[in-house]
C-alpha cells in the first residue's frame, strides 16, 4: 500500500496540489484523471522519487517496487530481446519466453527480436520500455498514456494483460474507454485537492457534478439565510424586547461558515468550420495502390467512394500504410496506381502528425491560428488555443519553444478555424487530454462535412465509424458497416472488447450465445423499458414539482409575514410579534423540509434514470 499524504506542490507561484493526499490498496487499479496541467504526470514522478513537493509525503512499504515507462531511450543490449530481458528480476534472468510473450504482444514479431533496438521507430522503443517494465512486475506499475504509441491490436492486448495484473496500477490515459475498462477506482486531481472513489471515469464525473451542485444550492441558501438574519440584526437592534432574539441571530451570524463561490470550470467547446457542399459524392478511388520501391505493395487494388457527411475510419497495424492512405488520398504522395476523382466542391483540412514543418519558428501560437484563415479575430484564436491546451501566456510561446505533441496541437487548431467540408485526420487524439477529446469526439460529430479519420481510439470507432478501411496483413479493404458490426464478424479475432468479462473463467457457467433479438423484438423490448421508465419517474416527477409550488407558496408567505412583522414592530404590537415569530418559524421549517425532499428525491430520480438509460443502451449493444 502507498500513502499520498497532504502533497503541496507549486510552480513559479502557481498552485499545483494543495493538501493532495489519498492511499493507494493492495490490488487496486486506479484511473487518474484531471485536466491538462494540473499535476497528473507530475504526480507520477513525486511518487517515484523524480520530482520533490514543497510539503507532504509520499510512504510506502520497505522492499516496495515501483515501475514506470521511460520516455528517455537509452539501449545497451544488441538485439530487442536481449534488451527486453534486461527488465526480469534476478530470480527469472533467464525467462526469455516471458519477455517474448510480451513483446509479441506488443506488436513485435519473431524477425524483429533478433533486430536492433536501434532500428526501430521512436513509437516502437517505447513500447520495448514498456516491455521492460511489464517483465519486472513490479509492485505498483505507473503508466502515463501507454496507448498513444501502441496500435488498436496493441492496446487489446495490454488491455487483457493488465485485467490480470495481481499487483497494483495507477494509469493515466486520453483514452477514457480503455481507462474504464480497467479501473476499479478513479482519483481525480480538481481544485487543486484529489477526490478518489470506487469506479470508472462516468461515476467520478457524476459525483463530482453531484457534490459541486449541492455545495451551490448549500452556499445559495446559506447566502439567504445570513442575508435575512442580518435584516432582522438592522431593524430590530434597538428594539429592547427584541434584545435576546436579536444577540441569538449575532451569535448564529457568527457562527455561520463562510462558503466562497466555486471558480466555474471551463468546459472545452470547439467545432469544425463547415463549407457548404451541395453534391451526393465527395470523391471515388479506383484500383489505388501504393508501394515504397520495389517494396510489397502497402494496399492495392483499393476502390470505394465517400459520400457527402459520411464518416469512415481507418484501421489496423501500426507500420501497414493507414497514415501513407491518408497521405495519397490528400494528394500529398503520388499513387503507384489508380486514381482518384475529387468533387470540384471539395475544400479538404487534413491534420498530420508529421506536417507540423509548415509551422513558422518565430510565430507564436496565438499568430499561427490569426495567419491561418483572414477572418480569425483575436478572442476566436485565444479561444481555439485554450480548447487545444494553450491557456493564458500559453498562448504567446514561440512555435521554436513547443514540443512535438505541443506543435501537433497548433496544427489541430489551425484545422478548427479554416472552412473544410471534408477532414482527413490522422490520429487526432494522440497528444490531448481526456476532456479534450471529449471534445474533439463532439465536434467531429457534429461536423457537417465528411470525415476520413485513422483512430485506435476505440469509444471514437463506436462512436462515428459508418464504415471501415481494415489494414491486416493482407493489405488494405473497405468492410462495410460500423465498428460493432465489424467486430461481431471476427474483428480482430480476440473476444469483443465491449462484451468481456472483468471476471476469472473458471467462475462462470458456460452456457451457449443467445441469439440477437429482431428488429422487431428489439422495438417491444425499448417500448417496454420506455414504457415502464416513465411509469416510475412520472411520480417522482409530480413529487418535485409539488415540492417546487410548495416552496414557492411558502416564500411568498414568508416575504409577507417579514413585512408584517417590521409593521407589528415598527407600530410596537407586542401582541402580534409572538405569533408572527411562531408563523415565520413554521414557514422557514416547510421551506427547508421541502427543499430537503426535493433534493433526495432528484438524487433518487437520477439513479433510476441512469439504470434505465444503461438498460436502453444495452439493448441497443
Amino acid at each position: 500500500m502507498i500513502s499520498i499524504d497532504n502533497l503541496y506542490k507549486s510552480f513559479g507561484g502557481r498552485v499545483l496540489f494543495d493538501g493532495v493526499s489519498f492511499k493507494i490498496n493492495a490490488k487496486e487499479r486506479i484511473g487518474l484523471v484531471g485536466r491538462n496541467g494540473h499535476g497528473k504526470s507530475t504526480l507520477f514522478r513525486i511518487i517515484v522519487g523524480e520530482e520533490g513537493c514543497d510539503d507532504g509525503a509520499v510512504s510506502m512499504p520497505k522492499g516496495y517496487r515501483i515501475g514506470y515507462v521511460q520516455q528517455h531511450i537509452q539501449f545497451t543490449e544488441t538485439t530487442v530481446l536481449a534488451e527486453g530481458m534486461k527488465g526480469l528480476i534476478a530470480s527469472e534472468k533467464d525467462h526469455h519466453w516471458k519477455v517474448e510473450k510480451i513483446l509479441a504482444g506488443l506488436g513485435f514479431s519473431d524477425g524483429d527480436m533478433v533486430r536492433s533496438p536501434h532500428d526501430f521507430s521512436g513509437g516502437f522503443q517505447v513500447r520495448l520500455n514498456l516491455a521492460k517494465v511489464l517483465v519486472s512486475e513490479p509492485d505498483l506499475l505507473l503508466l502515463d498514456e501507454p496507448t498513444n504509441y501502441l496500435d488498436i491490436t496493441s492496446i487489446r492486448w495490454i488491455e487483457n494483460f493488465l485485467l490480470s495484473w495481481p499487483h497494483e496500477l495507477m494509469l493515466i490515459t486520453h483514452d477514457r474507454g480503455f481507462m474504464d475498462k480497467l479501473v476499479t477506482h478513479t482519483v481525480g486531481i480538481h481544485r487543486k485537492k484529489a477526490r478518489k472513489i470506487e469506479g470508472n471515469t462516468e461515476k467520478y464525473y457524476d459525483r463530482i457534478a453531484q457534490d459541486e451542485e449541492i455545495y451551490e444550492k448549500t452556499r445559495l441558501n446559506d447566502e439567504r439565510r445570513e442575508k435575512e438574519i442580518r435584516l432582522f440584526i438592522s431593524r430590530f437592534r434597538a428594539k429592547a424586547r427584541l434584545a435576546n432574539m436579536v444577540q441569538s441571530r449575532v451569535k448564529t451570524l457568527a457562527k455561520m461558515e463562510k462558503k466562497d463561490k466555486l471558480e466555474q470550470a471551463k468546459n472545452l467547446e470547439f467545432s469544425f468550420r463547415s463549407k457548404p457542399f451541395k453534391a451526393k459524392q465527395v470523391f471515388t478511388v479506383e484500383d489505388l495502390s501504393f508501394a515504397w520501391g520495389a517494396e510489397r505493395p502497402l494496399f492495392e487494388d483499393l476502390c470505394f467512394s465517400i459520400l457527402a457527411g459520411e464518416r469512415i475510419c481507418v484501421v489496423g497495424k501500426n507500420g501497414k500504410g493507414k497514415t501513407t492512405l491518408l497521405k495519397v488520398l490528400a494528394g500529398n504522395l503520388p499513387p503507384a496506381s489508380g486514381k482518384i476523382a475529387y468533387n470540384p466542391q471539395v475544400v479538404s483540412g487534413v491534420f498530420e502528425q508529421t506536417n507540423v514543418q509548415s509551422l513558422v519558428d518565430s510565430r507564436t501560437v496565438e499568430e499561427e491560428l490569426l495567419y491561418a484563415q483572414p477572418d480569425v479575430d483575436r478572442q476566436k484564436a485565444r479561444n481555439i488555443c485554450g480548447a487545444m491546451m494553450f491557456e493564458g501566456d500559453s498562448a504567446l510561446k514561440k512555435i521554436s519553444v513547443l514540443s512535438g505533441g505541443e506543435k501537433s496541437r497548433v496544427m489541430l487548431g489551425k484545422l478548427l478555424v479554416t472552412p473544410v467540408n471534408l477532414l482527413m485526420l490522422d490520429e487526432p487524439t494522440n497528444h490531448l487530454d481526456m476532456d479534450a477529446c471529449d471534445a474533439l469526439l463532439a465536434a467531429i460529430d457534429n461536423f457537417d462535412g465528411a470525415v476520413i479519420m485513422v483512430t485506435h481510439n476505440e469509444m471514437f470507432l463506436h462512436a462515428l465509424a459508418d464504415r471501415l478501411i481494415v489494414f491486416d496483413d493482407a493489405g488494405a479493404s473497405m468492410f462495410d458497416g460500423s465498428y460493432q458490426e465489424f467486430l461481431e464478424k471476427g474483428g480482430w479475432g480476440d473476444t469483443p472488447a465491449m462484451t468481456r468479462r472483468l471476471v476469472d473463467d473458471s467462475d462462470v457457467d458456460r452456457s451457449p450465445d443467445l441469439p440477437r433479438p429482431t428488429k422487431k423484438e428489439l422495438r417491444r423490448l425499448r417500448s417496454e423499458i420506455i414504457t415502464e421508465k416513465s411509469k416510475v419517474l412520472k411520480p417522482m416527477d409530480d413529487a418535485i414539482a409539488t415540492a417546487e409550488k410548495s416552496i414557492e407558496k411558502n416564500e411568498v408567505l414568508l416575504d409577507r409575514l417579514n413585512r408584517e412583522m417590521v409593521e407589528a414592530s415598527e407600530q410596537g404590537e407586542g401582541a402580534r410579534i409572538g405569533p408572527l415569530s411562531q408563523k415565520i418559524r413554521t414557514c422557514q421549517e416547510i421551506i427547508e423540509t421541502r427543499f430537503a425532499e426535493m433534493e433526495q428525491m432528484d438524487e433518487q430520480r437520477q439513479r433510476l434514470e441512469k439504470k434505465f438509460e444503461k438498460r436502453l443502451a444495452e439493448l441497443e449493444t
